[in-house]
């Protein structure tokens, strides 16, 4: 019996060790396993305006560029590839003269990068050069040279004091001319009216603004017959394609105003840039010293740039309370034409093209932009592009902004192998990304084409309670082909924006405007309002739902104080229009179908309220109030 529990305790004891050794060795394989993987403990940088690059970045010795602190993030992921490491800024402007540029090389790998603000914090980065030495001319007004940039051609387009947008020199100051008679080819040339405008002595870099329905251009003047009365320009006005962008073919008498002449410089806080001389003239009030006011004009072609690739994208940035200003963009010598949504007439090569944006993403995935503010800008503002997922922008402002605010998704213009790309690589479109809680505002400032939120060739976007107001054109643009046929464009949703008072300068849009096929894609608990009519030909709408625009939910949305019909149908297919409030006045349809059959449109539920009905006043206040409600 001894023997026996001898035996029994000895086995015991021998199993109780092995599975020890199990267990160790397991938890040694787990634990350097784990310690391979996981990334190493967070690494922090600092940028301060009282930086120095040859700081080692830390709180104490900050770097003084953002481009400094880039390469110290590269090069510590180089020893880690799983290596998280944040960018802190403090308060200051931050100049820089080129793109600042994240590269899939070093930033497509797992590691987290995030490039915030300091607690309390406001930092700028800025593309813009501060002019000083002013000297006041004979005339009483104030002159300063451009700095040397290395740029015999520089010629700014915008000029900012004190964070305003000053105007540059214009005749009228307010308000159009209007042609008198097109000339013969519809393109060139106009006559005007005698006594119309001052006929500047110097025309060399004198532009031309020309009104379109829903596009404008600005182009150089060759020549101004005194004379003749007679207006020529350095290039064709309007896209060569599509062909009926003629001078006339929408307003008889199409609008226009004349830029950058010395004799225009008649108001305060306008300018003029001498081309020649790299000279800006300023007005000012009679008591201002342009040395005490902060006055930029944009140097820089653009301010962030991520460059992945398709088969390694960049990922896991993220920039936070930041703001971005000042970005320059030059037009082409033979005039900017616009097609539509800041895309124009790239010449002289045959195709389209877009206006840049200040910062352009590229094949990028997970990335993201929280509670920073895009204003002041010569381009466009943010630009998720070609092969962007699951990025976002959240909690930011976008405002006076030359071209479109935000930018999602890609059009036509990209070929791969001859075809456009979208036929080729239909995988390559943006996918799932989200702009949400936003305000956008004062886009289109210089080309009052754009949109607020542009998405072109895109799936599974959200846009979601944003805010868009105030704009030359349309606040929301969605898809991209001008037909039913299919292309990768699917299941969008446009839910709970608050849109109003747009479509000031142009016409034939809306506060949504969608096109094409866009299987499962929704225009949802939208609030639009406050959208009229203008001087162009073709009306403007709550939403217009244009060619091939097919497969769409329109369901519970506002619309009132709109001018003409609050939905349109333009070649237009099949789509469900459900439980809408739509205010409209006692000449206008609810809804409107122009070469669309009535059929089509499935119609359930809409609530039709028209000015002159009894509870007219108290149904619009209590769909207001619901709609908020449903907001908070």
């Amino acid at each position: 019996m001894i023997e026996n529990r001898q035996i029994s305790r000895y086995y015991k004891k021998r199993s109780t060790t092995y599975f020890l050794k199990i267990f160790l060795i397991i938890s040694m394989i787990v634990f350097n396993v784990s310690l391979y993987a996981s990334p190493s403990k967070e690494v922090l940088f600092y940028i301060s305006i009282n930086g120095d690059d040859t700081n080692p970045g830390t709180k104490e010795k900050p770097f003084a560029t953002l481009e400094r602190a880039k390469i110290a993030v590269q090069n510590s992921i180089k020893n880690n590839r799983n290596q998280n490491s944040t960018i802190f800024i403090a308060n200051g402007f931050y100049t820089i003269e080129n793109p600042v540029v994240f590269e899939s090389e070093f930033f497509g790998g797992n590691s987290k990068v995030q490039i915030k603000a300091l607690n309390g914090a406001n930092p700028v980065i800025s593309g813009g050069v501060l002019l000083r030495n002013w000297q006041k001319n004979d005339e009483g007004l104030w002159v300063a040279k451009l700095p040397k940039k290395g740029i015999s051609d520089w010629k700014p387009r915008e000029l900012f004091i004190d964070n305003k947008r000053a105007i540059r020199a214009r005749f009228p100051n307010t308000d159009y001319l209007c042609v008198k008679k097109v000339g013969k080819d519809r393109r060139t040339n106009f006559q005007f009216n005698k006594g119309d405008f001052p006929i500047p002595e110097n025309i060399n870099s004198l532009e031309l603004v020309l009104l379109h329905d829903w596009s404008i251009s600005r182009i150089g003047v060759k020549e101004i017959n005194a004379v003749k009365k007679r207006l020529t320009t350095v290039d064709s006005i309007g896209a060569r394609k599509p062909a009926f962008f003629n001078i006339d073919n929408w307003e008889k008498n199409p609008r226009y105003y004349l830029e950058n002449a010395i004799e225009f410089l008649d108001i305060d806080y306008e300018w003029f840039l001498n081309q020649k001389e790299q000279k800006v003239y300023l007005k000012l009030p009679e008591n201002q010293n342009p040395e005490m006011l902060q006055i930029i004009v944009p140097f820089s072609t653009g301010l962030i740039q991520f460059k992945g690739k398709e088969n390694q994208s960049i990922k896991n940035i993220h920039f936070e309370g930041i703001s971005f200003k000042h970005c320059a963009w030059k037009i082409p010598d033979a005039g900017y034409c616009g097609i539509q949504a800041c895309h124009f007439d790239a010449r002289p090569e045959n195709g389209w093209t877009e206006i840049p944006a200040a910062i352009k993403v590229e094949w990028a995935e997970n990335c993201t932009f929280e509670n920073c503010s895009f204003e002041n800008l010569g381009t466009s503002g943010l630009w998720l592009s070609t092969g962007c997922k699951s990025c976002s922008v959240t909690n930011s402002v976008f405002s006076d902004i030359s071209a479109n605010g935000i930018m999602i998704g890609e059009g036509k213009g990209r070929f791969i192998n001859g075809e456009v790309w979208w036929k080729k690589s239909p995988e390559q479109v943006a996918l799932r990304n989200t702009i949400e809680n936003c305000t956008v505002t004062k886009s289109g400032v210089q080309f009052y084409g754009a949109i607020g939120i542009w998405c072109g060739i895109s799936a599974e976007t959200t846009i979601k309670n944003n805010e868009i107001f105030n704009l030359a054109y349309s606040g929301i643009s969605i898809g991209w082909e001008w037909s039913p046929a299919k292309t990768p464009c699917r299941n969008n949703v446009v839910d709970g924006n608050h849109i109003h008072h747009i479509m000031r300068v142009l016409s034939d849009g809306g506060g949504i405007y969608m096109l094409g096929l866009q299987a499962g894609s929704k225009l949802i608990n939208n609030h639009i309002h406050d959208v009229k009519i203008n001087a162009g030909s073709a009306e403007s709408n709550g939403m217009f739902l244009d060619e091939g625009t097919t497969d769409v939910i329109v369901a519970n949305n506002l619309i009132y104080n709109i001018a003409k019909s609050p939905l349109r149908f333009h070649r237009a297919t099949s789509n469900l229009v459900k439980n809408n409030y739509l205010f409209c006045t006692n000449e206008n349809l609810p809804i409107r179908y122009n070469r669309t059959k009535e059929e089509d449109i499935k119609k359930v539920g809409n609530k039709v309220f028209r000015v002159g009905d009894k509870n007219y006043s108290k149904e619009l206040q209590k769909a207001i109030i619901n709609w908020k409600q449903k907001k908070q």
